[in-house]
């Protein structure tokens, strides 16, 4: 499983489409095998959502997101689980630890 984080530095972005770039992280048997972070291509609307399409990306956490964004993910099949704050390095350890079935 592929997963997005938006992050400003290492915490998890309060904003979704204003981050200062999105955490990419592989998920293997509950277990991150690879994190890549990318820099932010810019806030337009509808664009980020088929941008980390494109990337692969099968779930979003985050803390705050629009409504416009949280639908076209979900068109696009992608989960998306908002609410969420806190470091990204332990958002996705608790998450990838605690979710097996997310790989």
């Amino acid at each position: 499983m592929r997963i997005a984080i938006p992050c400003d530095k290492s915490r998890v972005a309060s904003h979704f489409g204003r981050c200062e770039g999105y955490a990419i992280f592989d998920i293997e048997d509950g277990k991150i095998v690879k994190k890549k972070v990318i820099a932010n291509p810019g806030h337009e609307p509808g664009f980020l959502p088929k941008f980390l399409a494109e990337k692969g990306v099968q779930r979003i956490i985050c803390c705050g997101i629009g409504p416009r964004a949280l639908q076209m993910f979900e068109s696009l099949g992608i989960e998306v689980i908002a609410g969420v704050e806190g470091s990204v390095d332990e958002v996705i350890r608790a998450v990838s630890y605690t979710h097996p079935d997310a790989a």
